[in-house]
């Protein structure tokens, strides 16, 4: 479901810009993932930005809150030229809460900062036209500190919620990370999976590491 969506926002419009003028509607610009960590945020952006032939740019929130000022917003200027010169791209800002979180009244200096980072970022998405083929995906497992005026249609048009995978999607993840690994046979995965309730991609990516680890540490062949 999250790949669909995903591919509608960003794929198609890199692909098949024609489809949106036929029906004469705006490209969306941008999308934010949001969802616990570990729920696979970064993941689907990488591949989504391999599988259109994108250049990816990968930028983590906390690297834009720079001690100096004007330092961080010269760093997302700097960040949207470069996407223009190498179109088609996919920026991709982790941890966006980091500098997008909701503008509180009593700032300290480093939080104006923040602020500054920030306008300059808004200002860069109203800044660019969504058919020149940049595509802004933005990720944050705190949704709800979030400020509006960065959630607003014309910034981020599509928001896709990353829940921690179910039952079904444990015992897949099970199943491609254990893919290479030499398993005792019968072994069965779906009773792992049925027992680890509410753990996220990455739990159950570790878990497969860690069973990994027990049979290197043992001098065992077969990963039980």
């Amino acid at each position: 479901h999250q790949i669909k969506e995903i591919k509608e926002v960003i794929e198609l419009p890199v692909k098949h810009p024609e489809l949106f003028e036929a029906l004469g509607i705006a490209q969306p610009k941008g999308v934010l993932l949001y969802g616990p960590p570990g729920t696979g945020k970064t993941l689907l952006a990488r591949a989504v930005a391999h599988h259109t032939d994108c250049t990816f740019i990968r930028v983590s929130g906390s690297e834009l809150v720079q001690k100096f000022i004007g330092e961080g917003s010269r760093m997302v200027r700097e960040l949207f030229v470069m996407a223009r010169e190498h179109a088609p791209s996919i920026i991709f800002m982790d941890e966006i809460d980091s500098i997008g979180s909701s503008r509180l009244e009593s700032g300290s200096g480093g939080d104006s900062e923040v602020q500054r980072t920030m306008l300059e970022l808004l200002n860069q998405l109203d800044g660019f036209e969504a058919h020149q083929n940049i595509k802004v995906v933005m990720a944050t497992n705190r949704i709800d500190i979030l400020d509006s005026a960065l959630l607003r249609p014309g910034r981020i048009d599509r928001k896709i919620e990353f829940p921690p995978p179910n039952e079904e999607a444990r015992l897949d993840i099970l199943k491609i990370h254990s893919r290479k690994m030499n398993l005792t046979r019968g072994i069965n995965l779906r009773k792992i999976a049925e027992q680890m309730p509410g753990a996220s991609g990455a739990e159950v990516k570790g878990v497969c590491t860690e069973a990994g680890m027990y049979a290197l540490r043992e001098r065992r062949v077969h990963v039980t």
